[in-house]
């Protein structure tokens, strides 16, 4: 009976219920969206390419481990082990390779070398000669190559995928070169024809000497793959004695399940990984596997964000549709429906469009899972390699959430009206009451308390990993108190405001009279509209507070005079050398930059090279000293934050893992305070470049006298490589940041989206429900151009309301942030971002508040006093 009744609510109350379902709806379709991410991130495929012909693959382990053991009183020990990946190719030794020969159904084993190798120019071979005129013609082959990496590989490990040639012959000696065909169509090379190639060292011109293709169909769609002959490919990779990874080639008839599992067997101790089917993958594109981190924690951090905004969203939507009925519920508590029966029946209301709204919103959530997954591949975020996963996992739970969410806020909201009595029910329906519930009030203030001590918290949360996820609750557990509190805000306001409406004559004076006595209506639409302007203000100036102090830091710890930066992977150690040399020049320091694990913990580190250091570089030391630093190679400098987290001084030792993974131990010779300007570890360059996968240099710093016509000339030999002023390279560092902004940016707009749709639901529905009131004042003489007048007034009343609360907010996390990042209560807000923020949100509310009112006018008065 109670759910036929529920569906002849919903049936003839779809006005009213519509509000509520879009709400559901674009709730259902965040959270699949996000749900999706979630899921590739822990599923996504991640095909392989390159060892598609090798079964088993063997490789290095690529992560840190540590093992704990706690021994508990009751005589029991528990032990945890835990691992971190390394953020560069971990090696193997080629010995290994002896090993797995001997087993039992082993063909071949073929060692693999992948190493950095970017074409920068071609020229045709008819070229070489001249052609009467002393000029050469190149092209450089980046133009249509789009952002695929390009790899270099010894041609003996050409069968891993396989690669064949389709022209030409295999390199033969350290001059040539074998591209693929993908390589060969995009810039018009053929064989004969000369390609310069920035790999690990210097430049290098090549001939061509062949063209291959993978056997079968298709070409290499994620990378660029040349071939250098056996010698040439080992000084390319710079790793002697070492292999990228093994390739398992199963003699015929052999099952590859078995081969694993000698192969396994035979490696017993050694560390290495061994992967057959998809699990090659991750190991042929390390950016894919390191993605899948990155997705879920941005796929459960824009979840977690937009469960909590809709469950406050929802909570408000159902709270102000159940208002709306008020008199209705009323009057079936006066005919006996007991407080069990209306909890049922708004239940059952809430399933009924929680289940529609969940199917509607989860079938819409998985298009733009695609989509956000398409633009993160676009940003660079996530590499194509890591497929999307489009499970019905997430439709399920974005379905289950919406249906859980829709009845517990429809038992929030309906609460009160269910436990009062028939005749107090009555009375409130025909006035408000003059103060909210005492629990509301309790909540909220226990709510504003949380959310100060959250603030306070922030302000000690020295790392960006940290204060986000912080940052961004604050933002809502503040909004939330404001909902709570938000009746007795708004008599507040509309006491304060009385003055200022009181200028617009009667309909100003009537205005202010509708606020404080509808002071729940009015709050239910300032909430989502200081959630807008809170949650708004906190994304856009997080990222730049952060960035402008790194900047601030850079700027002032640099004193090169020009800084050399390339525009391929960056500057060979043979340019800086160049430019050492060069008349004037009195230190050149080159700059590589990657993360190391101390234990566990991830921390950006920089290596620098310490000739001449202290003319270059100034980061502000506070302890210990540079020379010291630049005088052992065993040594390193960290920054305060660094010091503080890893209980370290000068003269103590710095136990961490390199970029690869390989276990080192360091010397602490000096503590700076300019961290976020240079990184948290400043370590020697050669030890940290060794370990990297791309050694070349991020930036080289020039401090003397040199011109830069004359350090210019010194580059000729180095394509790509320009000199720039300090000032440049730093707009350079800031645009960089700013494509990471705007990845937060992209993350967490889909949450301001739901909240903008919230706004412009809640103000039209709040609008809608005034029909009689606005007819009334038309029978009692009003026209039609003041009651539109006067809905103007209340509308901006409660948006300076909503601005102050939220602009108050957003300061307050923002400062908070900033003293716990940056050290300085200082955050950078932009007065024409926050403008145009307010001016959005004037915008939205005024336009959600001036169509329903004019449509609401359209009806008669007299019509609309009589009408049910």
């Amino acid at each position: 009976m109670m759910l036929r009744y529920a569906l002849r609510t919903v049936r003839d109350r779809k006005g009213g219920f519509l509000g509520a379902l879009l709400a559901l709806m674009c709730a259902a379709a965040l959270v699949t969206a996000c749900g999706t991410l979630l899921e590739t991130g822990l599923r996504g495929r991640i095909a392989t390419e390159r060892y598609a012909a090798a079964p088993v693959v063997v490789s290095a382990d690529q992560n840190v481990h540590r093992t704990t053991v706690k021994h508990k009183g009751n005589g029991k020990t528990k032990i945890k082990h835990k691992a971190k990946p390394v953020a560069e190719r971990a090696w193997l030794p080629a010995t290994i390779a002896d090993r797995l020969r001997a087993l039992k159904g082993v063909r071949a084993v073929v060692p693999e070398l992948t190493f950095l190798a970017e074409p920068l120019s071609a020229r045709p071979a008819s070229s070489e000669g001249g052609s009467g005129s002393g000029e050469t013609s190149s092209r450089p082959t980046r133009e249509g190559d789009g952002d695929t990496p390009s790899y270099g590989h010894s041609w003996e490990s050409a069968p891993l995928t396989p690669f064949a040639l389709v022209a030409g012959r295999a390199p033969a000696s350290s001059g040539d070169v074998v591209i693929d065909r993908g390589l060969a169509e995009r810039t018009g090379l053929t064989t004969g024809d000369r390609i310069t190639v920035q790999s690990t060292q210097a430049p290098r011109t090549y001939r061509v000497s062949g063209i291959a293709a993978p056997r079968g169909p298709g070409e290499l769609r994620q990378q660029t793959s040349l071939f250098f002959s056996g010698a040439e490919a080992e000084r390319l990779a710079a790793r002697p004695g070492q292999v990228s990874a093994l390739g398992v080639l199963p003699a015929a008839g052999t099952d590859t399940g078995r081969l694993k599992q000698r192969v396994e067997q035979a490696l017993n101790g050694t560390g290495a990984q061994v992967s057959t089917g998809d699990e090659r993958g991750p190991v042929e594109f390390l950016d894919a596997a390191a993605a899948r981190v990155k997705l879920v924690s941005m796929g459960g951090a824009m979840g977690g964000t937009s469960l909590l905004v809709a469950v406050l969203v929802v909570v408000g939507t159902f709270a102000l549709s159940i208002q709306q009925r008020h008199r209705e519920l009323a009057l079936l508590r006066t005919i006996a429906a007991t407080s069990r029966q209306i909890r049922r029946l708004l239940g059952r209301e809430a399933l009924l469009v929680g289940a529609a709204a969940g199917v509607l919103g989860a079938l819409a959530g998985l298009p733009l899972a695609a989509w956000l997954h398409s633009r993160f591949i676009d940003m660079g975020v996530v590499p194509a390699t890591l497929e999307r996963t489009a499970g019905i996992l997430p439709a399920c739970a974005a379905l289950a959430v919406t249906l859980l969410g829709a009845w517990a806020a429809a038992r929030i909201s309906g609460r009160r009206i269910a436990r009062l009595r028939p005749a107090e029910a009555m009375a409130e329906s025909a006035v408000e009451r003059r103060r909210p519930a005492r629990g509301r009030i309790a909540a909220g203030l226990v709510l504003l308390i949380g959310g100060g001590v959250l603030v306070a918290v922030l302000g000690i949360l020295h790392t960006e990993a940290a204060s986000t996820p912080v940052t961004f609750l604050a933002v809502v557990v503040l909004a939330t108190a404001v909902s709570l509190l938000g009746p007795l805000l708004v008599r507040a306001a509309a006491f304060l405001l009385a003055g200022v409406n009181r200028a617009a004559g009667h309909v100003g004076i009537l205005a202010t009279a509708n606020i404080r006595g509808n002071s729940t209506r009015m709050a239910s639409v300032v909430t989502p509209l200081t959630l807008l302007i809170g949650m708004t203000c906190t994304v856009l100036f997080a990222q730049p507070t952060l960035g402008d102090a790194a900047l601030a830091q850079a700027r002032e710890g640099t004193r090169a005079t020009w800084v050399l930066g390339a525009q391929g992977p960056g500057v060979p150690s043979e340019a800086a050398e160049a430019v050492r040399r060069t008349p004037g020049v009195t230190a050149a320091t080159e700059v590589v930059r990657t993360t190391v694990r101390v234990g566990l913990a991830k921390y950006q580190a920089q290596g620098v090279t310490t000739a001449g250091l202290a003319r270059t570089w100034d980061p502000g030391v506070t302890r210990g000293s540079i020379t010291a630093f630049g005088a052992d190679s065993r040594s390193a400098a960290i920054s305060e934050l660094a010091a503080d987290q890893l209980g370290l001084r000068p003269g103590s030792e710095l136990k961490l893992h390199l970029g690869d993974g390989t276990p080192a131990t360091l010397t602490v010779a000096a503590v700076y305070r300019r961290g976020l300007g240079f990184g948290d570890l400043t370590l020697p360059h050669d030890l940290l470049a060794r370990h990297m996968d791309n050694p070349l240099a991020a930036t080289v710093l020039v401090a003397g006298d040199a011109s830069r016509s004359e350090l210019t000339a010194a580059l000729r030999s180095f394509p790509g490589v320009a000199v720039v002023a300090p000032e440049t390279a730093d707009r350079l560092q800031a645009d960089r940041r700013q494509e990471n902004a705007e990845v937060n940016l992209l993350a967490m707009g889909l949450v301001l989206a739901f909240t903008a749709i919230a706004v412009v639901n809640t103000l039209a529905m709040s609008v809608s429900e005034r029909l009689k009131e606005f007819a009334l004042l038309r029978l009692a003489g009003a026209t039609r151009r003041q009651v539109l007048r006067m809905l103007r007034i209340e509308t901006l009343s409660v948006l300076a309301v909503a601005t102050v609360l939220g602009t108050g907010i957003a300061l307050a996390v923002l400062t908070a942030f900033s003293i716990g990042m940056t050290g300085g209560a200082a955050p950078t807000v932009v007065p024409l971002v926050y403008a145009t923020v307010v001016g959005a949100a004037v915008v939205l509310a005024l336009i959600a508040t001036a169509l329903p009112g004019r449509l609401t006018l359209k009806t008669r008065p007299v019509e609309a006093v009589t009408s049910r």
